[in-house]
């Protein structure tokens, strides 16, 4: 199994696919989990590879997805009975489980996300430089030979240093695929011109209307740091991409501080459940024929719920 978990967990990172690593560290009797087990949860709630039973798992997939957007690593306490944890320590969480079958369990999260991938579209010096100073940063540095939508989609820059060939295809391709940081190395002038000149939406309008303006494209590209080797304009391009980039919320992130749409709470044991396809869930019709759609921790709580739904909500049997 764990070799299975590591290799799957390859498979992820060599597709740039982020997801959270899950380990046990902690394991009380009765629990059907022991020290070293581990999974992997993905963006969409699946989880690869055993960290407990239903009622575990589910408590380890949303606090996963939850991680995924702070960027944090956190250890995580199951407990069945009620834990005075009203001083936390930083990093560590407990979650009182009342259907967890025995003891306690510690699990260690760790989102694993992919690094930064910029694009460079050009061979001037410049160019070269920015490939060779992300390759020292711990960037995936890959050259753009081509416009290209898709190939850039999920990238986390664009830098346009050709001199004049192929930038507007390019920089109208990454305005589509909606790259956070864009910039073209060329003169203030010059690169005004090319702004000007930009028809992302086709219908030839000089100047792109909401959700492409223009100016998301930094140019002259860089900080001004007062660059004049292609390694220091190198340096202040990948700067302005480092200070563009996206930040995480820098703390954990509970399940209920997520989007309400993402976290349901368990009729039957009144558990935090993440509200996507991959948990236990059951589908049943109001008086009215309205289908409403329940949220399960573990099996347990969902045939409990099945046999008697009116016992748990106010809508008949």
């Amino acid at each position: 199994m764990r070799t299975e978990v590591s290799q799957r967990a390859a498979e992820l990172r060599s597709e740039r696919v982020p997801y959270v690593h899950a380990r046990v560290v902690l394991a009380e009797k009765p629990t059907s989990a022991h020290p070293g087990d581990e999974a992997l949860v993905l963006g969409d709630g699946t989880i690869d590879g055993f960290v407990g039973g239903t009622c575990a798992e589910s408590t380890v997939r949303s606090h996963g997805l939850a991680l995924l957007d702070s960027g944090d690593s956190e250890l995580l306490r199951i407990s069945p009975d009620p834990v005075d944890d009203s001083s936390p320590a930083p990093g560590r969480v407990v979650v009182h489980n009342p259907c967890l079958s025995g003891g306690t369990l510690e699990i260690f999260l760790e989102p694993v996300l992919p690094t930064p991938l910029v694009f460079v579209h050009g061979s001037t010096p410049i160019a070269a430089a920015l490939v060779r100073l992300g390759d020292a940063l711990g960037y995936e540095m890959r050259a753009l030979p081509i416009a290209s939508e898709e190939l850039v989609s999920g990238a986390s820059g664009v830098v346009v240093a050709s001199h004049g060939r192929d930038e507007e295809e390019v920089l109208t391709a990454a305005l589509h695929a909606g790259v956070p940081y864009i910039g073209l190395v060329a003169s203030r002038k010059r690169g005004a011109a090319v702004l000007a000149s930009l028809d992302p939406d086709g219908r030839g309008a000089p100047h792109p209307p909401d959700p492409l303006p223009p100016d998301r494209i930094s140019t002259p590209a860089g900080l001004d740091i007062g660059a004049r080797t292609p390694e220091e304009v190198a340096l202040s391009i990948l700067a302005e991409v480092v200070a563009s980039r996206p930040r995480p919320v820098g703390r954990p992130v509970v399940p209920e501080q997520q989007a309400a749409a993402a976290i349901a709470t368990d009729p039957v044991c009144g558990m935090s459940v993440a509200s996507v396809d991959s948990s236990l869930h059951l589908d049943v019709a109001d008086e009215i024929g309205v289908v409403v759609r329940h949220w399960f921790c573990g099996s347990g709580c969902l045939r409990a719920f099945a046999a008697e739904p009116s016992a748990y909500t106010d809508q008949p049997a």
